[in-house]
This record gives C-alpha cells, structure tokens and sequence, in this order.
C-alpha cells in the first residue's frame, strides 16, 4: 500500500440489483481480503467517493437509471491522477443502447459477462484494486514533489529576504562613507598622490556597490537572467580597473606585471563592471596559480572587428585533460594546490558565461603542467564613426548646483544623516536634521523644508508614514519627498511612491543623484 493510502482508499463501493445480490458479493469479498461497502443507490455510491474508494462495482441495469450523470460528473471531477476503475457486470443480451454509450464515457473499465463466476468476479477486483494502487504511487509522488517545490520556493523566498536585508544593512554604512569621500573631494589638496588615493577610494567604492547590488541577482545569475548595464566603454579604462583591483593580490605574490594597450581608445559595448570583472577574475587566477615571483602580463589588441584581451602567466598551467573543463562551475585544475588562495571554482565558469552575454568568448590555452597558461577574451568593438561624448549637465542642473535649498534629512542612522547634511552644507545649502521619524515630522512644521531626505526603515515609525503625514499638510504641498533606503527592488520603489515621495534613492546615494532630486524644484 503507498504511504499515504488509507483503508478507504481501498474500499470496493457496490450496488447490486437485489440486497441477496449484495450479501453474497460482500462474503466473497471480504473472504479475498478486500474491504467491500454496499451501497442502496447511485447517490449514495456517488456521496461515498469523496470519502475514499479502491474500485466500484455495477450492473448494466444501473447504467440507465436517472441519477447515473450525478455519478458521471463525480468521477469526472477526480484529481489529474486518479481514474477510478469501475467494474461492469452485464447480461450480453440485455444492454440497451443508452448503457452503451453510458460504458464509452468511462475510461477505466472492465465489463463482466453475468451470471459470472466467483473466482472472475474477485480477480477482475483484484486487478482494478492493482490498478489504483498505481495511481495511488503517482499520486503520492506528486505530493511529494508538490511538497518539495514548496519546500523549495520557501527557502528561496527566505533567502531573497535575507540578501535584500544583507544588501540594505551593507548599504548603510556605505552611505557616510560614499558622502564623506564627496565632502574631502571638495577640500582636496593638490597633492597628487592624495588625490589619486582618493579617485581609486571613489572607483573601488563604486564596485562595492555593485557588488551589494549583486547580491539580490544570486537567483538570476543562477537562472541565467543576469542583468547587464550595457554603455560605450572604452577597454582600456575596463582593463585599468580590473588591474587596481587585482594589483595587492599581484603585488602579494611578488609577481612581475606587463601591461600592453593601444594608444587610441578601444570601444566595446557592454557592462563596464562585468566586463573588469572578467579581466579581473583572469589575473586574479594568473596571479594565484603562479608560484611567488612569477611573470604575468596583461595584453589588450584588435583582430579585426573584434578586441581582444589576453592574459599570460608562467604558472602551474593545465593538464591537456583539463583544457576542456575549465569553464566549468565548480572546476579547479590543482585542487592540492599548497597555497591559501584556492576558490570554489565559479570564477571562470562565470567569465564565460558573462562573455556569452556580451556576444563575445573566451578560450584557455597552455603547453601543460608548468608550463604556463593564456585566456584569452574576444567581443565586438563599435562602430568607429560613432562619435563618442561625455554628457554635460543640462541647464536645469547646472541652475540646480547654484541654487541654495532648504534641506530636511530624517534618518536614525546618525552618521548618514549627518554626512548627508554636511555634503549639501559644503555645496550652500541650509539643512536640518532629524534622527527619528516624529522628529522629522516636528521638524519639518518648524523648518518648512523645500526638499525632505528621508530614510525608510527607521525604528518605530516608517519613512512611509513620515511622507503620508507630510503629504496631507498643505504647507508641505510643494516639498520635494525623496526616499533614502538601502532597498531597491521595484516593488519597494512603488511602495515608496504609493506612500507619497517624489523619487526613491538606493543607499549609498551619490552627489549626482542628490543633485537630480533638487532639479525638481
């Protein structure tokens, strides 16, 4: 019996012509093992379905009768897997034509030529209560699944809640830290090397925020529904990022690197953060599969329409056997490779599959164990007549950038708001802040803000209410409401906006976005 069948699953459900009929079916039944229920009429056979049935037993004689499309329309509103076998017991000379047609609906059915024999009746039974337990295995293997695809679905919603609460808890401490490197911009001295310390301080925290963004596509990247940024990006910029990202792990290693780029800028279109990410994750394995002091060098070309870039190390290479398979998620050549450094693998399989995005490919290629190795990536350049041009403020901002604006920020993260303040402070406008939400609705009345900065998840009372109460006091009526969260699915964008703000900013906000949010005014 299937695990979840019951004793009514096995149950015979009988209507007999005549009640002696019924108590000689039930004795040789129940003597065969088989649980038997005698049933005075067709209501009553179709009223016991619900309650569990193995097999059903008739006569022709019921087949005609007035409540036979009652129990018709029982057995056709039986789940997907079930199909209740009926057995039929007919006089061959007997059968009007209505019970003809009555036998060519049903799809489970045994006709029993009567008077029959015991030992026919009970097989044929026997065998229909085969049949079901069938269905009964199928059925308990749909529930099964069905429980494991919930199962499943659960744990996949747990776990986009819990990436969408890491990203916004990684995203507030960003926020003071994205506004203070804009406040020391602005105070820089002309040191060169402070200053170069600062652009690498402000492109390295533009990939920390990509990064926490990636962390609510986990479930596309997996699915293959990776979301791409693509713009005109010149290779030699991508290439000189992935480089000062990988230069510690270079300079760690004591390795000896070579750079060798074109002059003139090499357009591509694509992600510009994918695609360092991908020139990155090959020097990261040149410099972690080459023993210390090693040779590494770095080469961008073009081959046609097509730009090309090559990375070549002298380090352990790869057995002919492996060439094949390094792309493959979870391949390591040298899985007893004596260093700290090993991954699990994904890195290549994911420059592959972020090059077939970009139209583009990767090849690995190396003359064996220690013998080095070179990957090699190819895609497309665009077109050189495409004039290429940095976008300029439009008049609206530039009118934006000098206008001096009456700020409220609201947000319990004090050294957010305090940041946020003192950024807009150093561009001429006045601010106030608030580190709670009843604050921020005291604060507003007495300060009569022309633009309200206001963080969502604040204890207590939510940013939501902050804008609802704000929206429905006329003297705010013109106030620009702009939500500052490290949330930033769509559907909390259109909560936000539901709520009453204007514009909805993912933490760390930059600069530009605070400006683009004062444009409105």
């Amino acid at each position: 019996m299937p695990a979840d069948a019951t004793p009514s699953d096995q149950r015979v459900l009988v209507l007999p012509v005549t009640r002696r009929d019924g108590e000689v079916t039930h004795q040789l039944l129940v003597r065969a093992g088989v649980a038997c229920v005698l049933c005075a009429d067709l209501p009553m056979l179709a009223a016991e379905i619900p309650q569990g049935v193995g097999a059903m037993m008739l006569t022709e004689a019921a087949l005609v009768r007035p409540e036979m499309p009652a129990l018709l329309a029982a057995l056709r509103g039986q789940p997907a897997w079930s199909d209740v076998p009926v057995v039929v017991l007919i006089r061959a000379n007997e059968v009007p034509q209505a019970a003809v047609r009555v036998l060519e609906t049903l799809n489970n059915v045994t006709v029993l030529d009567r008077p029959v024999t015991a030992r026919s009746m009970v097989s044929a039974i026997q065998s229909a209560l085969r049949d079901r337990r069938k269905q009964y295995r199928i059925r308990d293997q749909l529930l099964q699944q069905a429980r494991a695809e919930k199962a499943l679905m659960l744990a996949d919603q747990r776990k986009d809640e819990f990436l969408a609460t890491l990203a916004h808890e990684l995203r507030n401490p960003l926020a003071p830290i994205r506004a203070g490197l804009h406040i020391l911009s602005k105070g820089a001295s002309g040191d060169e090397r402070t200053q170069r310390l600062h652009q690498i301080m402000e492109r390295q925290m533009g990939q920390m925020v990509k990064l926490i963004d990636e962390l609510l596509e986990v479930s596309r990247i997996s699915t293959g529904k990776l979301v791409l940024r693509k713009e005109r990006a010149d290779m030699r910029a991508v290439v000189n990022l992935a480089i000062e990202g990988s230069q510690p792990m270079i300079d760690a290693a004591n390795h000896s690197l070579q750079v060798q780029m074109f002059d003139e800028p090499v357009w591509v279109f694509g992600d510009p953060s994918r695609l360092a990410q991908v020139v990155s994750n090959l020097v990261n394995n040149a410099a972690k599969y080459t023993p210390n002091g090693g040779r590494i060098r770095v080469e961008l070309s073009r081959q046609g329409s097509d730009a090309l870039v090559s990375v070549e190390d002298s380090g352990v290479g790869i057995p002919d056997n492996m060439i094949d398979h390094v792309f493959e998620m979870f391949t390591q050549v040298n899985r007893t490779l004596d260093r700290s450094q090993g991954g699990l693998g994904i890195g290549l399989s994911l420059v592959r599959r972020l090059m077939e995005l970009h139209d583009g490919s990767v090849e690995a290629q190396s003359g064996g164990p220690d013998c080095g190795s070179k990957f090699t990536i190819r895609l497309p350049v665009c077109a050189d007549d495409e004039a290429m041009e940095m976008p300029h403020p439009s008049m609206a901002l530039t009118a934006s950038i000098n206008k001096h604006i009456r700020v409220l920020i609201v947000d319990d993260n004090t050294d957010a708001a305090d940041t946020l303040a003192m950024l807009l402070e150093a561009h001429g406008h006045q601010t106030r802040r608030a580190y709670s939400a009843p604050a921020g609705i005291l604060a507003a009345a007495e300060f009569q803000p022309e633009a309200v900065f206001c963080d969502i998840e604040m204890a207590g009372m939510k940013g939501y209410e902050v804008a609802s109460r704000l929206r429905g006091d006329p003297r705010h009526a013109s106030a620009v409401l702009v939500a500052v969260t490290g949330r930033g699915s769509d559907e909390d964008k259109r909560r936000s906006l539901g709520a009453g703000f204007d514009l909805h900013l993912t933490k760390p906000i930059s600069y530009e976005a605070v400006q683009q949010a004062l444009v409105r005014l």
